[in-house]
């Protein structure tokens, strides 16, 4: 299978590390990257684990993202801009036949030794 994230690498080669050990991520865009893939196969357990705990969504909430990612039908990634602590992505997606665009600026930092996302600017 390729990564979500980026469809010239296997996913086995990329983000499933990052999935199956997230103290293997080493930088804000590689958690990001992780994540955006964790979006496209509903990983909710492991947007929990990557979220700062101080800005985690709640159980219910998780519960509802996770329904809206397995609704739509994730397309690509773009990463704009990457810096040490901060990325800015697009992330394109189909929802109910139309193309949809998530852009952010996301924050990310260190907590329990291991990169988490923090919040969006």
């Amino acid at each position: 299978m390729n990564c979500p994230c980026n469809p010239n690498r296997l996913y086995k080669d990329c983000c499933q590390k990052a999935h199956k050990n997230i103290k293997k991520v080493i930088s804000a865009e590689q958690l990001m990257r992780s994540r955006y893939s964790a979006f496209v196969l509903a990983d909710i357990k492991y947007l929990n684990k990557s979220h700062h705990s101080s800005t985690r969504p709640s159980k219910k909430e998780y519960k509802e993202l996770e329904l809206w990612a397995r609704s739509v039908r994730w397309v690509k990634l773009e990463i704009l801009n990457s810096k040490e602590y901060f990325v800015e992505f697009k992330a394109t997606f189909i929802e109910n036949g139309s193309f949809d665009i998530i852009q952010e600026n996301s924050v990310f930092c260190k907590e329990n030794n291991y990169w988490v996302y923090l919040n969006a600017k």
